[in-house]
């Protein structure tokens, strides 16, 4: 690794800009953005990918690499990604930071407290709700009681035990009694905040904005009526800075924020991108999960709410994610198996269509495993080239690092010279049920939408309150186009459930939840956290 000052100075980076944490990381003053307001913009690729696998598919891992090959050509790029989360990391995925030689470093950091950004959310949530209490227990908001109060806690780590609780027991010193939940931090409201917000006064607008309860009249709460709006802020005034570190082969990656792709928007900060944009030629992006979650949030709430419009999309794929979709067993997925690529081929073809429906140019990245038949990786091609793609491109950058990604980055690069008219999938004025039929049938290959009683009756309540022109987060499954994560392939002709709806007005979208979808995952049978320790020199093993 490179000291932190040297990865800033090469990105163009004023030395006052940065404010080190410890050798290898930084965060990024937002006086660098003023510095280079009215310059130059790099071009912004989104990567994403198709319904994930049991087996992971690579994302990070291509991303990074992909700014790694560009590197190789001589061209300035940059990575934006999200910040790990403790869940995952200690669940079912192990650590976030790419793998091979495809990471960025330092990795045992980036993975565990980092700067402290999670923290921070976590904490300002937290105490949200304990003030938010604190004033129904002291009769403080006239006609609001505990049943009143929609806003939960959160924590970092996955505990189904948390889902669904009662808070408040032990009499009238312990008040407010009610039912209540945990949710994980990325799915916290403030969390989508960070990554929304443009600098600090948006930031505090936004956060001032967050409905946490109704009265028994049906007036909404929120946190300017309650006058603690300073006091979230002061926990995050640091963490709205970008956090600056590095790919395995020197190029800077700017980390910041993290919300989930299946129960948040799953995209970084608008901060992150603006200020990577600033400085480099190319700036490489991902949205979580697949192009059904991260990429349409990206584009319905990101791209909408800060005018960050891609010039290129890469869309990651695998011989042997497109065999699970064509009916193989896991246990099975590195036998060769052309014909259950060519099976699991509608997946893919479907979500280039979700891309090209936006009006941009795709580029298949055909990530390459190690059990890979040529067979095999030309049955992923052709599927790629039948569905209209740019180009499909062999990706082998965990064995190969940047070297074996540049046909990659050479595709890349030309597909973002490709002029493009983006198109949304629904205009915002449309009603929200109008919103999710869209997307239900456009997206998610759907036959129509049904609506739980009462999810359509706060619907109701959300649109008296003026809300209705909010774009749709939809929280549903990641493992399925659709809200059923044992429908594989491409499923169609079904009906897509909404089971609720919530408002977050703060971060600017309407957030519905399809089918059974929880907002705090649960461990594993056997979770990662049993195969890490710290070796002796104090270094973190089982991370990858």
């Amino acid at each position: 690794m490179q000291p932190i000052s040297q990865i800033a100075d090469a990105l163009g980076l004023a030395e006052s800009r940065i404010i080190p944490y410890g050798k290898y990381k930084a965060k990024i003053s937002l006086e660098a953005l003023a510095d280079k307001d009215g310059g130059p913009k790099g071009k912004l690729v989104v990567v994403t990918g198709i319904t994930p696998t049991p087996a992971g598919e690579g994302k990070t891992t291509t991303a990074v690499g992909l700014v790694q090959g560009m590197g190789k050509l001589g061209y300035r790029a940059a990575v934006t990604l999200r910040e790990p989360t403790l869940g995952p990391i200690f669940g079912i995925k192990g650590g976030g930071t790419g793998g091979g030689k495809a990471r960025v470093l330092p990795e045992d950091e980036i993975n565990i407290h980092f700067t402290g950004d999670a923290h921070a959310v976590a904490s300002a949530h937290n105490l949200l709700a304990a003030l938010v209490d604190n004033a129904v227990y002291r009769g403080q908001i006239p006609d609001l009681d505990a049943t009143g109060i929609q806003w939960s806690r959160v924590t970092d780590a996955s505990d189904r035990a948390l889902r669904d609780i009662v808070s408040g027991i032990g009499g009238s010193n312990n008040s407010p009694l009610r039912e209540t939940r945990f949710d994980i931090v990325s799915a916290s409201e403030i969390m989508a905040i960070l990554a929304l917000s443009s600098d600090l006064d948006d930031l505090r607008e936004r956060l001032s904005q967050i409905v946490v309860a109704t009265t028994r009249g049906g007036a909404p709460v929120n946190v300017a009526s309650l006058n603690i709006v300073g006091s979230l802020l002061s926990l995050l005034r640091h963490s709205i800075m970008p956090n600056l570190v590095q790919t395995q082969e020197g190029q800077p990656a700017l980390i910041h924020a993290g919300p989930f792709g299946n129960i948040a928007h799953g995209c970084n900060s608008i901060i992150a991108d603006r200020m990577a944009l600033s400085y480099a030629d190319y700036v490489v992006t991902e949205a979580g999960f697949g192009s059904d979650l991260g990429f349409e949030k990206f584009m319905h709430i990101k791209a909408r709410q800060s005018g960050l419009l891609p010039s290129a999309v890469v869309l990651v794929a695998s011989a042997r994610a497109l065999k699970w979709h064509g009916g193989v067993a896991r246990r099975n997925l590195e036998q060769p198996d052309a014909k259950a690529v060519a099976a699991g081929g509608p997946n893919l073809a479907h979500h280039i269509a979700i891309i090209r429906g936006f009006g941009l140019p795709v580029v298949v990245a055909i990530n390459r495993f190690g059990p890979d038949t040529q067979d095999e990786l030309d049955a992923v091609q052709n599927a790629a080239l039948d569905a209209g793609v740019a180009a499909a491109v062999e990706a082998s950058g965990f064995a190969e690092g940047g070297e074996g990604m540049t046909a990659l980055a050479e595709a890349v690069v030309g597909a973002t010279e490709t002029a493009s008219t983006v198109e949304y999938v629904y205009p915002l004025e449309d009603s929200a049920e109008d919103k999710v039929l869209a997307l239900a049938r456009q997206i998610y290959a759907a036959e129509d939408v049904s609506w739980a009683p009462e999810a359509r009756r706060r619907l109701r309540y959300f649109e008296s309150q003026g809300w209705g022109n909010l774009p749709i987060c939809m929280a549903k499954t990641h493992l399925s186009i659709s809200h059923d994560p044992s429908m594989r392939g491409r499923p169609s002709g079904y009906t897509f459930p909404i089971t609720d709806i919530r408002a977050s007005v703060g971060a600017g979208f309407l957030y519905a939840l399809a089918g059974r979808i929880e907002t705090l995952p649960g461990l594993p049978s056997r979770p990662r956290a049993l195969d890490m320790d710290v070796s002796s020199d104090g270094e973190i093993t089982g991370l990858e």
